[in-house]
């Protein structure tokens, strides 16, 4: 008969994961994460993403290394918390409160809950190899397991698609083949366009993407528009030629597949032609690159 689990593996069980879920929710959340780390007044938009990657490797490899018993990986993890805590209790006092941490996805914001988590996952990691072999009943823990482990491959499932989009805005930085955006067709750069209203919210990019019904191109890019629609902050609405002609018309759309995209406040950040999800990231990333403000695109 296989012996319950003690206490201590319990919770190092327990610990473990949230490590590994911090690095994954790191990964999900991508371009919003790394920016999360100008919160803490890393402006480098390079040492951001290497400041990035390093936390992705250490609460991962912290977290498999307290999964494993390795000794003296507790004791790290309590130290790099108790760092964490530290670090978002100086942020806070510093009057940056509400803005975003990144601590558990894009959503995690500095603040009291933020501080709290972290000096509290300190202390369990400080505590966990003082605990004794308290051994519950076996049958709950096997349920428990179970539903821990589907988690665990839905995450590393979500994490996984999240990565690949990585890749891809890596493989963007790099120099990918770009949309085609002609002078004369499409609306000009900077102009405030009232088709903002189309999309609900306030999306940080929004993009239009021009089909049409007769396009087979158009529908082989569904797949590609789905992927984007993921993208944090990116809302995606779809003007057809026919139901949307009077669009297509006064903003002198050349043809399909076709995208503009646009801030907040509707003014146009990017337009081009596009024939692939290359040239669509390409289309975002200049978008993106507008909006932050960077100089010479």
């Amino acid at each position: 008969m296989v012996d319950p689990l003690s206490v201590e593996e319990l919770l190092r069980w327990a610990l473990s994961a949230v490590l590994i879920v911090a690095a994954g929710s790191k990964i999900v959340g991508g371009r919003e994460s790394r920016l999360a780390l100008s919160s803490f007044g890393v402006a480098d938009p390079r040492m951001r993403a290497a400041l990035w990657i390093g936390l992705i490797g250490v609460e991962g490899a912290l977290g498999i290394s307290v999964a494993a018993g390795v000794p003296g990986a507790a004791e790290v993890a309590a130290g790099m918390l108790a760092l964490f805590g530290i670090v978002l209790t100086a942020a806070f006092l510093d009057g940056r409160g509400g803005r975003p941490c990144a601590c558990f996805g894009r959503r995690s914001r500095i603040g009291f809950v933020a501080i709290g988590r972290a000096f509290l996952l300190a202390a369990g990691f400080t505590a966990l190899p003082h605990l004794g072999g308290v051994r519950p009943a076996t049958q709950t823990w096997l349920a428990i397991g179970l539903l821990i482990a589907l988690a665990a491959l839905a995450l590393g499932g979500v994490a996984l698609l999240a990565l690949a989009r990585e890749i891809g805005e890596l493989r963007l930085a790099l120099g990918p083949q770009s949309a085609l955006a002609l002078d004369g067709e499409g609306p000009a750069l900077g102009e405030r366009l009232e088709l903002i209203d189309r999309f609900g919210g306030a999306p940080e990019l929004a993009l239009a993407f021009f089909s049409s019904t007769t396009c087979p191109l158009c529908a082989a890019l569904r797949p590609a528009i789905r992927l984007v629609e993921t993208e944090p902050g990116v809302e995606v609405e779809t003007f057809d030629e026919q139901d949307d002609r009077d669009v297509w018309w006064s903003l002198n759309v050349p043809g399909s597949p076709y995208g503009v995209v646009l801030d907040a406040e509707g003014a146009v950040l990017a337009k081009g032609t596009f024939n692939n999800l290359g040239q669509l990231e390409s289309l975002l990333a200049v978008a993106e690159r507008r909006r932050a403000g960077v100089a010479g695109v």
